[in-house]
């Protein structure tokens, strides 16, 4: 992905999220769920407590409609590479492994209430560094745009003039709004909306709703494998980025975070990881991407 610096430092998120939104998000398993990959805005945090995690009960949240790092399998499981790898490092640690599917907007109450131990699902580090107690990162990724393959939409300029979608609060929708890295190329959209999913998106896309959708290129791998004749990922990507893993920002968040990293080193030391990889490979995931550096 021609991302040259991949020792990036800890970074953290920012929080926000009203509280009462929590237990609406705990029973989030419907559709209704947003980009584990997003970037959000910066806004003022809501403080973080210690005492989130008890050391026995790793609780993950993620969107479940954020494929290949997390999602419904076909047996109505939940499943995906950064779900296996929570489970694997779980496994090492000793500690009970529990998935949570989260509500994206109220990720930041979840986790500052110790609702949820950590946010990993395709996470993005980019504009939340001071926010989150982050991992080191462990993947590159991208951000892309799919159109119909009848569009003749064969590159970014091909945008002009066009309606485009992306999913709320995501890293894709800030890079393209006022302020982000691609404001310029989101001025020259006739519209840019949000969806609440990326099902609902490609459906939409699908449907002539939208011209193009920007989303993370695994989820734009998994939703076009076998659709190759119904949509195209343009060559040109918006953006490169990296995924951690997001703790609350507090003391025992920042050592989560260094314990997990530490447990990621392992895996992929004794291959774990590039089994992983190997698994979900076919959606998007490859090791060329794996960035964490194997541990001195």
């Amino acid at each position: 992905m021609g991302i040259q610096d991949k020792q990036i430092n800890r970074r953290q998120f920012f929080a926000g999220s009203a509280l009462a939104l929590s237990a609406a998000a705990l029973a989030g398993c419907g559709g209704g769920s947003t980009s584990a990959s997003s970037g959000s805005a910066a806004g003022s945090a809501a403080p973080a407590t210690d005492g989130g995690f008890d050391g026995k009960t790793f609780i993950v949240g993620f969107d479940q409609e954020f494929p290949p790092y997390g999602y419904v399998g076909d047996d109505g499981e939940f499943t995906g590479f950064d779900l296996d790898l929570a489970q694997a490092v779980c496994e090492k640690e000793g500690w009970e492994f529990k998935p949570s599917p989260i509500n994206w907007d109220a990720k930041d109450a979840l986790l500052n209430s110790g609702q949820i131990t950590c946010i990993w699902n395709g996470f993005t580090i980019e504009g939340r560094e001071d926010d989150y107690a982050f991992t080191d990162p462990y993947m590159e990724n991208k951000q892309v745009v799919v159109v119909r393959k009848d569009s003749g939409i064969t590159d970014l300029a091909g945008l002009d003039g066009k309606n485009v979608v992306a999913q709320a609060d995501s890293a894709a929708y800030y890079l393209l709004v006022e302020g982000g890295a691609q404001e310029d190329l989101g001025k020259t959209f006739a519209k840019l909306d949000t969806i609440a999913d990326y099902n609902t998106g490609f459906m939409q896309l699908e449907q002539g709703t939208y011209d193009a959708i920007a989303v993370d290129y695994p989820v734009a791998v998994f939703n076009t494998s076998g659709k190759e004749d119904t949509f195209t990922i343009l060559e040109e990507s918006l953006n490169d980025e990296h995924f951690g893993v997001g703790f609350a920002k507090t003391d025992q968040g920042e050592e989560l975070a260094a314990k997990v990293e530490a447990d990621l080193q392992a895996l992929d030391a004794d291959g774990t990881v590039k089994e992983l990889c190997d698994k979900y490979g076919d959606q998007g995931v490859s090791y060329d991407n794996w960035v964490l550096p194997k541990a001195e």
